[in-house]
């Protein structure tokens, strides 16, 4: 039975020692400001480039937009419709490396079905069917083996329709199978990356917010005591995110509002298959059906301009729930509506505003390409990009650093650098752990398997119909860094996104966090 390193858990009282240590002057090469997928990227970037790093968070691992994305870690083929070409075979790269080298355990093939309805011009789904095999081609390139990705091909409508038995019958001339990567959870990504930054010497600081940045290092505050203090860094990562224009001048953001719905599995029936569903009238922009395998089905995505102020966590408008509602009435024989949603959320994408004032146009057409920027005073903002290529985001600010301080460091490593729990994948399927803790923990499942075994109060789920476990939550406690509820049931689980079951779980979480003898 695998055991956690100590060296890469994370929980309350490492976190005390470890900000005591940088209050009392310790001077440290990084610091990382952000730990969201790119900001832990770079903590683990540098450590494992044997730099000393520290990295903050005003709130938790993932709070921000990391958290509420599609789940996906696309190849690209988007961004070939645009003529992104190095955008595109860089997202095929990064994909491949984390199916197959970083984190097999929580990146897996998806298989996903673009119905031929009668709102698919046949003109539309030959454009369709080019780009699949284009997206084959990209999976090539970045040298991802067939078996972990297999090739697009054209259904029949029955086939079609037994993938996915909601879709309507009438007019159905067949679907479109293609494949991408899937991540189990987003939110737990940033914590096998912030957890294997830990295990390379980076001190994680959760709820510590950065007051002010510059190129001495930061003044921060302690969210949990109130103290105020500074952390000494020879060099700063500001990866903040949607939030980066607050803490350094000059950069200039067009946030863009992603929404999703959360639906009970059965509403929808038995979905062997996520779905592309085409938005009536656009030629290249799909509503995606994403089953969760937790008894929960997700429907995204809207690209909708965010302005003024960017809050803490972003409200869902009715009227991206009513686009959404209305594009999967356009496809299923099923009715949906707004009564069938038990939750939601929105998240931000920090796209780099390129237009030099904001200018016009829908954000859905501006480039996902990121960018590494030097302020004045020498603090390293990185910014733009997605979920997909956040290993490369900070692996290009992580170089700027290097090279803007003349820091004594290796060359990148974390290409090939598994994260905790990653193992070949006949080493994951003979672990003696249920799947889906597999699925979730790698090589530690069945370590979070013996708490329940040990104790079956916690091999209990948590809510009647959701599969998450009191184990789990002691786990995130004891080796994840949760510190309260919120970090349990929002972050390290999603049990939070639809809000009754998250009344339902708070009890668990509470006795999870309570001292106890270990």
């Amino acid at each position: 039975m695998s055991t956690p390193s100590p060296a890469s858990s994370l929980n309350a009282a490492r976190r005390a020692r470890e900000l005591a240590a940088l209050a009392d002057g310790a001077e440290v090469d990084v610091l990382v400001v952000g730990l969201g997928a790119t900001g832990a990227g770079a903590a683990l970037d540098a450590a494992a480039r044997g730099l000393s790093v520290a990295a903050i968070d005003a709130h938790d691992l993932a709070f921000g937009t990391s958290r509420w994305s599609s789940k996906l870690i696309h190849g690209g083929l988007r961004y070939l419709a645009s003529a992104q070409l190095d955008v595109a075979h860089e997202s095929a790269v990064e994909r491949g490396i984390l199916m197959e080298r970083t984190a097999p355990h929580l990146v897996h093939a998806q298989p996903f079905v673009l119905p031929l309805t009668p709102l698919v011009p046949r003109a539309q789904a030959t454009l369709a069917r080019a780009g699949f095999l284009a997206g084959d081609l990209l999976r090539v390139s970045a040298r991802t083996s067939r078996a972990t990705l297999p090739a697009p091909r054209t259904l029949s409508a029955v086939e079609t329709r037994h993938m996915a038995p909601a879709l309507r019958p009438t007019g159905l001339r067949g679907g479109l199978l293609s494949w991408d990567g899937r991540l189990t959870d987003d939110a737990r990504l940033v914590t096998a990356v912030a957890r294997t930054a830990a295990a390379h010497g980076a001190r994680i600081l959760t709820r510590v917010r950065a007051l002010s940045l510059g190129g001495w290092g930061a003044a921060v505050r302690d969210e949990l005591a109130g103290e105020e203090l500074q952390i000494r860094a020879r060099t700063v990562i500001n990866a903040t995110g949607v939030w980066a224009g607050g803490l350094v001048d000059d950069v200039r953001l067009r946030p863009s509002r992603g929404t999703h719905l959360v639906l009970r599995s059965e509403v929808l029936g038995g979905l062997s298959a996520g779905l592309h569903i085409p938005v009536p009238g656009e030629t290249n922009r799909f509503v995606l059906v994403l089953p969760q395998g937790d008894g929960r089905v997700y429907v995204g995505l809207t690209d909708e301009p965010v302005d003024g102020d960017v809050p803490d966590v972003p409200e869902v408008p009715e009227t991206d729930v009513g686009f959404l509602l209305d594009v999967l009435g356009s496809a299923l024989d099923v009715s949906v509506d707004r009564a069938d949603v038990v939750g939601a959320f929105a998240g931000l994408r920090p796209l780099l505003d390129t237009s030099g004032a904001g200018g016009p146009g829908r954000t859905a057409d501006i480039s996902r390409r990121h960018a590494v920027l030097t302020s004045g005073d020498g603090v390293i903002t990185v910014v733009g990009g997605k979920l997909t290529t956040y290993r490369r985001m900070a692996q290009d600010a992580v170089d700027a650093a290097v090279t803007a301080r003349g820091l004594p460091a290796g060359g990148c490593r974390t290409a090939s650098l598994p994260l905790v729990g990653a193992a070949r994948p006949d080493a994951l399927a003979a672990l003696e752990a249920p799947r889906r803790l597999v699925r979730r923990y790698g090589t530690e499942a069945p370590a979070v398997h013996a708490l329940g075994l040990a104790d079956p109060e916690l091999a209990r789920p948590v809510v009647p119909g959701h599969p998450v476990t009191g184990a789990e939550l002691l786990w995130a406690v004891r080796h994840e860094g949760a510190l309260d509820e919120s970090d349990l049931l929002d972050r390290r689980t999603r049990i939070g996104l639809v809000p009754h079951d998250r009344e339902t779980a708070l009890e668990a979480a509470r006795v999870a966090l309570a001292p106890r003898v270990c």
